[in-house]
């Protein structure tokens, strides 16, 4: 009997990175921190995929009808609230898994604002990790102020724990 689920994340580079071993690993740890956090009970999946600034802006403009570079898109699978699912999730027969949906990164997008805020490039991926992971999950701050309230509650928390702080330099 499988006590503790096994998450499952997938980082592919669309584009070059310097250090990718360590983004991934960071996009990984900071992905499974938000899952455990959140109490996912199943064995999940999501895809992140690391792209340039055109990629990222193509998939907004395709996407959001927001033809601008932007720093992390969040493709949701499944219908959550706030973490909570609306519906049951069947896994991949195959992998036992529930994708819960893709995440696309911009990697320079985040070391330019790392640089605006003062802190790593480390951070500022965990962030949008993090942010995006919560989007998966139902969380959504475009929704008003108490729902944009409990996601950066939640962010600020999850980052903390793993040692990811604004001020890290």
């Amino acid at each position: 009997m499988q006590l503790q689920p096994e998450h499952f994340i997938s980082v592919t580079f669309e584009t070059e990175v310097k250090d990718a071993d360590s983004v991934r690993e960071l996009i990984e740890k900071c992905a499974k921190n938000v899952l455990e956090r959140e109490n996912i009970p199943f064995d999940a999946e999501i895809d992140a995929r690391v792209v340039d600034a055109e990629e990222i802006r193509r998939l907004n403009a395709e996407f959001r009808d927001k033809d601008v570079v932007t720093d992390v898109l969040s493709f949701p699978m499944f219908d959550y609230y706030n973490g909570a699912p609306r519906e049951d999730l069947e896994p991949d027969p195959e992998s036992g898994r529930v994708m819960l949906g893709d995440m696309v990164l911009c990697y320079t997008r985040a070391c330019e604002q790392a640089e605006e805020y003062g802190h790593s490039a480390a951070r500022e991926c965990g962030f949008l990790t993090t942010h995006s992971v919560l989007h998966l999950l139902g969380y959504d701050h475009e929704r008003g102020e108490d729902d944009t309230a409990r996601m950066r509650r939640r962010e600020k928390e999850y980052l903390e724990a793993i040692g990811l702080t604004r001020d890290d330099g």
